[in-house]
């Protein structure tokens, strides 16, 4: 099977990734991804007009609740349970100095 990525390609790609190879492992390379491009052309021989398209391989819907508008809350709900309030809004210890 011959791989349709070149010694070329696979130091240009090499490069990109910051990965060094040796000449075996560049061998190596070659070999299995040309095997595994293999693969892709053998699917790409299939009859596939009859198959509905499908996006993710499930049935499952949306389970979150779909945004709609609604009245203000009341800002000041709850200000006074709060240990300390200044001017209507909630007070809290400084996280930076």
């Amino acid at each position: 099977m011959s791989s349709t990525i070149d010694r070329e390609t696979l130091e240009h790609l090499a490069k990109l990734a910051r990965v060094e190879l040796d000449e075996d492992e560049k061998e190596k390379l070659l070999k299995d991804l040309g095997n595994i491009l293999g693969h892709f052309k053998a699917l790409e021989e299939l009859d596939t007009t009859n198959v509905a398209p499908m996006t993710g391989g499930t049935d499952l819907k949306n389970v979150f609740r779909g945004d709609r508008e609604r009245e203000n809350t009341d800002r000041g709900a709850g200000v006074e349970a709060f240990p300390k309030s200044k001017d209507g809004f909630l007070e809290v210890p400084a996280v930076f100095e």
